[in-house]
């Protein structure tokens, strides 16, 4: 099986790494990615989980691990000074383009603004620039997320997440098996026949 399924929200830093990670595994190994977003506050509502910030000690320790990570693999990232973004209009921007040729482009834009740049991305002004940057009609995209069939696919996608075990951002399935967390990378390339090595810095691999 090389095909992954990633459940994603674009206010989970982690979440931003895993999606660098999967975009290199797609590149040099050909996998094929299956993007579910959804919700988080959703499925923690659901779930009875909380984001690890809650915890002030978890929060620290996670801070200084992700610039760990971001270093270890070679990622550009900045913690958002805005943090945490209300992220429910652009997960609708995500659930209404997901079957659309410009799906990716959105996601990058959305995910680089708001990891690599520090934009606040919970603020529309903001947002609307950064998609007209990315080459989307803001007007478009507002009404887009307003449209009922939009909102009612955010909602069964998150609570489809739900359904299979998830509770946090991000998981990625492989066949049947769950995977949490971007630290869970080497499993997830192991699943699809490859190795981390494949999506690693020169200066790892060798």
């Amino acid at each position: 099986m090389n095909k992954i399924e990633f459940c994603f929200d674009f206010g989970s830093p982690t979440a931003y790494f895993a999606w660098n990670m999967l975009r290199r595994l797609k590149e040099t190994c050909g996998t094929e990615i299956v993007w579910h977003p959804m919700l988080l506050g959703g499925v923690f509502k659901a779930t009875g989980n909380t984001s690890p910030v809650s915890i002030p000690a978890k929060g620290a320790f996670m801070n200084a691990d992700l610039k760990r990570f971001a270093a270890k693999y070679g990622i550009e990232y900045t913690f958002n000074s805005h943090f945490p973004i209300n992220t429910l209009i652009l997960m609708r921007g995500a659930a209404g383009l997901l079957n659309d040729d410009r799906f990716d482009a959105y996601v990058a834009a959305v995910f680089d603004a708001i990891w690599k740049d520090n934009q606040n991305m919970g603020e529309m002004d903001v947002a609307g620039k950064v998609l007209v940057d990315a080459g989307f009609d803001p007007a478009e995209f507002m009404a887009m997320v307003g449209d009922d069939t939009v909102k009612d696919s955010l909602k069964s996608l998150t609570e489809d997440a739900v359904q299979r075990g998830v509770f946090g951002a991000p998981t990625m399935f492989v066949g049947d098996d769950m995977y949490f967390g971007q630290d869970r990378m080497h499993f997830v390339a192991e699943a699809v026949g490859a190795n981390i090595c494949d999506i690693a810095p020169d200066y790892i691999k060798s």
